[in-house]
């Protein structure tokens, strides 16, 4: 028995999130610190009267939090610290990421900027964009123009 487990790896196994990406260095709003930048996870639905983005962030405070919406996109950036310092040899298995995040969404649907509301709650931040109402569709008839 002895023998047939001698080839497992006896390091400890560190997971990366499988959604990261460094923010371009050419950008003036994203400072590089040589360090990764996590993406969220987000749901988005709507409702009747609202587009609503919800978002588990954990170890987040709202003051860690920036969010911004530019004509269609929203930004959601901030950065989440471990109260805990663990050394990377002791963890067996590790998904959490901890640093800076970043999100950005393209809405499908106009909504009042100057309406939007976000909370956090139990480590999970709610979004709130109040959808833009349009005017009613208006027919046009087209008449014929005698030359």
């Amino acid at each position: 028995m002895k023998k047939f487990l001698s080839h497992l790896r006896r390091e400890p196994v560190v997971s990366r999130p499988l959604v990261m990406h460094q923010p371009d260095e050419q950008a003036s709003e994203w400072p590089s610190f040589g360090e990764e930048e996590g993406q969220l996870s987000v749901d988005i639905y709507q409702t009747e009267d609202a587009v609503v983005v919800k978002s588990t962030i954990a170890g987040a405070s709202a003051t860690d939090i920036e969010i911004s919406l530019v004509e269609d996109i929203l930004t959601i950036k901030g950065r989440r610290e471990s109260e805990e310092h663990i050394a990377a040899d002791a963890y067996l298995y590790r998904e959490c990421y901890w640093g800076r995040f970043s999100r950005s969404i393209v809405l499908p649907i106009e909504v009042k900027g100057d309406k939007v509301a976000a909370s956090l709650h139990n480590g999970v931040l709610t979004i709130t964009l109040p959808k833009a109402r349009r005017s009613k569709t208006t027919t046009i008839k087209v008449k014929e123009r005698d030359i």
